[in-house]
């Protein structure tokens, strides 16, 4: 009865009025008062009334309140969906909406917009399965944002972003997203600016679910979707940004990349060369924190080939040890171009490392020549020539690939640097580290006992005649800690069993710092030194605790 008979007469007196208030009055109040499973048998005669209203009516905000009702129908139950799909409600609905946006020429792009995102969100609840349907949506959204010049309406602008958040609120894997072919065609119509917003929801989505991005086709296009955090779009300059604004978009992007993974280790080198490829548009700006994460990345492939027994010959990209470390030195390089020689430091000895866990002598030796480099070359500040020097001190103490001429020369470097120092302490600190490096505690590692001898015995000179600066330039003897630090030194050697490193020596120190300490003023108590006090608290426990270290230390006499 409905169907046949009220309705029609209905909408007839509704089309034939000609009044635009009563005409939309009337179509809200059919829309609000009759049961939904109604609209849904009367799809047909509904949307064709709405074509044929006044062209001043608002015809978007009645089938917005019809999607929107019929929306709510199909999320209340499950068993309702079947009827939606009888009627063929999509297919109805979009057609309606394009007549609509065609016939109406007065309608501003913001209606069109808010006509779309209403259908997409029909279509994500109705059919969610239907990807192709979410996708049909979006190029009818991409069709009628090219019939405009350029989307400068904040308001439309506002919807489409909704329009893009759609799908990804709906599938909790973005990988669903990444397969509509219009997805990034839409993105493209949006402003530098909101582009940006678009791109780091995509990121907040993937870290939110923990999506993990597999192949390096998908990879293709999210790093085309988030273009707009990678590079500069369009000739924007990054100075203009904000500082904090910048880092935390890039954190973000630098974040991503460690989403991206696959056990295969052929795919996963076509996912770092996909990276890199879209990472070295960035500028110099962005690099370092871009650089990174990619490097850990390709590190990781290195360690899990190395436990899979070695290269893997991959139909496409062979991924080999020797090729990961090319695209590793090539990577870093471009950040000497930035400058950010600290940073590149840090990720040659890295890479280095890993080189040296892979038995491949000439690479890692090859990362440690290229961290000297930049050590010589770039790094001129006095406090990052220190943090450099203990670091390459300590990544070459854990390193044991290199054969005897090797390693002498790069210890031989490693110490010429440390001696060169612009403080006579951190000289003193710098030589006394060396010392490691001519005594690994290790089974297999290295123990020349005479060259810690002397590395010992070159600091303890280079602490004197800092002392002897400071006695200058103030008239009295400075601290006694580079001594005191010394002696832990000789006490950490003597306990591992150094021969050269004898209880006299010991003995000998102790007292250079106890003459150290009365010389100034003649008074010990008022600068005894409390790390002094606890190193010779320790050497005394060790005493009392007996067995062999014990009747070690028994030969120290305090």
């Amino acid at each position: 009865m409905y169907k046949e008979t009220v309705l029609p007469r209905v909408l007839e007196q509704v089309v034939n009025c000609k009044d635009k208030l009563a005409q939309y009055y009337l179509m809200e109040c059919i829309i609000q008062v009759f049961p939904d499973e109604y609209h849904l048998q009367t799809l047909e005669a509904l949307l064709a009334a709405c074509t044929q209203l006044m062209p001043t009516v608002d015809t978007k905000i009645v089938l917005t309140q019809l999607m929107d009702r019929l929306s709510n129908y199909a999320a209340s139950s499950p068993d309702v969906l079947h009827e939606f799909l009888q009627v063929e409600a999509f297919a109805k609905l979009s057609n309606a909406i394009g007549k609509v946006i065609d016939t109406q020429l007065e309608m501003p792009i913001v209606g069109a917009m808010t006509l779309f995102v209403s259908l997409l969100t029909f279509t994500l609840r109705v059919h969610p399965d239907r990807l192709d349907y979410v996708d049909q949506v979006l190029g009818a959204c991409v069709v009628k944002l090219s019939s405009v010049p350029k989307l400068e309406d904040a308001r439309a602008m506002k919807q489409v972003v909704a329009l893009l958040s759609a799908p990804l609120e709906k599938y909790s894997d973005i990988v669903t997203a990444l397969t509509l072919s219009n997805y990034p065609r839409v993105m493209d119509h949006l402003d530098d600016g909101t582009n940006k917003v678009m791109a780091m929801l995509i990121i907040q989505s993937i870290m939110k679910n923990d999506s993990c991005i597999s192949t390096a086709d998908k990879v293709e296009v999210l790093f085309e979707l988030i273009k707009g955090l990678i590079k500069d779009l369009d000739g924007t300059n990054v100075e203009e940004l904000d500082e904090e604004d910048f880092q935390e978009e890039q954190n973000s992007v630098a974040r991503l990349i460690h989403m991206l993974d696959n056990e295969e280790p052929e795919e996963m080198l076509k996912i770092i060369y996909v990276v890199r490829k879209h990472l070295m548009t960035g500028g110099p700006q962005r690099l370092p924190f871009t650089v990174p994460p990619l490097v850990f990345s390709a590190v990781r492939l290195v360690r899990q080939l190395e436990a899979q027994g070695g290269d893997i010959a991959g139909e496409d990209v062979p991924a080999t040890l020797r090729k990961i470390f090319q695209i590793l030195n090539q990577t870093i390089e471009a950040l000497s171009s930035v400058p950010c020689p600290e940073l590149a430091l840090r990720l040659y000895l890295q890479c280095a490392e890993a080189a040296s866990d892979c038995d491949l002598e000439p690479v890692a030796y090859e990362f440690f020549t290229q961290a000297f480099i930049l050590y010589e070359e770039e790094i001129a500040d006095s406090k990052a020539q220190v943090t450099a020097i203990h670091l390459i001190v300590g990544t070459l103490q854990r390193i044991n690939v290199f054969g005897v001429e090797n390693r002498d020369t790069l210890t031989h470097k490693a110490t010429g640097y440390s001696a060169r120092l612009l403080k006579k302490p951190d000289q003193c600190r710098a030589v006394y580290a060396c010392s490691h490096l001519f005594w690994v505690d290790d089974p297999e590692g290295i123990k020349d006992g005479e060259r810690v001898l002397l590395c010992l015995r070159r600091a303890l000179r280079i602490a004197n005649a800092a002392q002897q600066m400071v006695n200058a330039t103030r008239g009295s003897s400075g601290p006694v800690t580079l001594f005191v630090e010394i002696l832990n030194k000789y006490l950490y050697f003597f306990e591992k069993g150094n021969p050269h490193i004898t209880p006299s020596d010991i003995q000998s120190l102790i007292e250079l710092i106890n003459t150290e300490m009365l010389s100034d003023n003649g008074n010990t108590t008022i600068h005894s030194d409390p790390f002094f006090s606890s190193t010779l608290r320790y050497i005394r426990f060790q005493k009392q605790k007996g067995g062999l270290m014990g009747e070690k230390y028994d030969l120290i006499k305090l």
